[in-house]
């Protein structure tokens, strides 16, 4: 059986000892100990190394040259692990049965109330390049893998926090990355971030340096795949249809918030005609009642009710994309939200018409039911470039809000009938031909409350959803591979 280097990021709390203490195994080879700063007395059986930064790819490849042994387990920095009884075997079990080059499985938590809970995570794929795909905490690595990668790959970025992404990136393009679907091993006293802090993170200005960093390894990896996109974009014909713009609300079972959502639709102010168009998907509370009120006071709200009983709320978009009574420009306003002004729908609509646009993404502010605002407060997305944005979006989870659509195009490219991700599903297709615009100023406001779709996931609801969009992404890449091929 192969033997383990284990890379050990320093830490002056207890948690480093304790995981030291999980590594007295005779497979291990070596423990390698990047550390920034100061350190305390470490014991003769590991070797330290002084680094600016982990994971930084300088930091990350100093180490890995210090690896020597067949296999290189990373313990991620922050985390602290109780190791089952035959974990190590288990990793190197699979790794030399399949020759995978990354390996990684499910495993407990056990928070610092002693109570123990399952974390599966998902399968790897073409698509999960996106930066934060939860491996949990312990990543094991062929070391030949790693070699060849770095060989044929070129070394690892070398700013401050991509190394690892760079690394794992590199390692899947040659090799199998393989999830084993086991609990082998408990991590100890952390509890996860919300889905929600998750999702918003890398819109943090204090992580801006890092995200840089991440956005220049994804577009490398992109033109290593060929499947990144230089910035020409196609024309799009241009058809007027009887109104300039609908307001579109898909809306279900969300009688207190349909009312101040449908008004603020209604009160935008524009030098052009426009509808709202609210689908409401058969809501079983007073969703309906307040609805038809509303429509019986101002023609211009239009009450769908679909025939069929299945759609989600991509279906529920399609529906009134279809119809007859569908603008031009079909503009996004979720049944929990609001425009922040009167001239939001203005403003979205003189955008497309400032450039040849598929499709013109908002900004916005997180706030309560009361508009008070929380955090994250302002996103923008001012990541998003002309030159790169709709490469930068396989790494990130959304575009932005409020999302509009010029209708005749996407009739050709209609959503998903899905109830998450039908936006990003939506965006990828039309940016894969055609140029978006942006609206940096916000003029939406994103109410989260307990009632969102989206509020208090489970840990198998965040994988379903993570899983769909790496789906998404997967498909995508291979669309754009061929794309570049010519064979599209």
């Amino acid at each position: 059986m192969g033997r383990i280097d284990v890379i050990l990021p320093y830490n002056p709390t207890s948690d480093f000892q304790w995981n030291l203490r999980q590594l007295d195994s005779d497979l291990i080879h070596s423990v390698i100990v990047p550390y920034t700063g100061k350190r305390g007395p470490l014991s003769r059986r590991v070797e330290s190394l002084a680094a600016e930064s982990f994971p930084g790819g300088s930091c990350l490849m100093a180490v890995l040259e210090r690896c020597k042994a067949g296999f290189v387990l990373m313990i991620m920095p922050g985390q602290k692990v109780r190791l089952g009884p035959r974990t190590l075997e288990r990793f190197l079990d699979v790794a030399l049965d399949t020759g995978a080059g990354l390996i990684y499985c499910n495993f407990h938590k056990e928070a610092r109330t002693r109570d123990v809970r399952e974390h599966p995570v998902i399968d790897y794929q073409v698509g999960s390049v996106r930066d934060d795909f939860d491996f949990g905490p312990l990543v094991l690595f062929s070391k030949q893998c790693i070699d060849q990668a770095l060989s044929k790959h070129g070394p690892l970025d070398k700013g401050k926090g991509a190394g690892f992404y760079d690394l794992r990136l590199k390692v899947s393009i040659d090799s199998q990355v393989i999830r084993i679907p086991e609990f082998l091993y408990t991590r100890l006293g952390t509890e996860d971030p919300t889905s929600e802090a998750r999702r918003f993170d890398y819109l943090c200005p204090k992580n801006r340096e890092t995200q840089i960093e991440m956005e220049r390894v994804v577009t490398n990896h992109l033109r290593r795949i060929e499947a990144f996109l230089e910035p020409r974009f196609d024309r799009i014909p241009r058809r007027l249809l009887p109104k300039t713009a609908s307001i579109i609300i898909p809306v279900k079972n969300r009688e207190r918030t349909i009312g101040d959502a449908a008004k603020s639709a209604l009160a935008q102010e524009a030098n052009f005609n426009f509808n709202v168009m609210v689908v409401d998907n058969h809501s079983t509370d007073d969703t309906t009642r307040i609805l038809q009120k509303l429509a019986r006071n101002d023609p211009r709200l239009v009450h769908l009710i679909p025939s069929g009983k299945d759609l989600l709320i991509g279906g529920c978009w399609n529906e009134a994309l279809y119809s007859r009574r569908c603008g031009t420009f079909a503009v996004q306003l979720d049944s929990d939200d609001l425009y922040a002004d009167t001239l939001a729908l203005q403003r979205m609509v003189d955008r497309f018409e400032e450039g040849d646009y598929a499709m013109v993404v908002g900004a916005y502010r997180t706030t309560d039911l009361n508009r008070q605002e929380i955090p994250p407060g302002l996103v923008d997305h001012r990541e998003w470039t002309r030159e790169n944005g709709r490469n930068n979006l396989l790494r990130v989870n959304g575009l932005g809000a409020p999302r509009a659509f010029y209708s005749p195009l996407l009739r050709n490219h209609p959503f998903p009938n899905v109830s998450y991700g039908e936006d990003y599903a939506v965006g990828l297709r039309l940016s894969r031909h055609y140029e978006v615009g942006r609206v940096f100023e916000p003029i939406y406001v994103c109410r989260r409350w307990e009632g969102n779709s989206d509020a208090h996931l489970s840990i198998e609801k965040s994988n379903q959803h993570d899983t769909y969009k790496d789906r998404l992404r997967t498909l995508e890449i291979m669309a754009r591979q061929r794309m570049n091929r010519g064979d599209d």
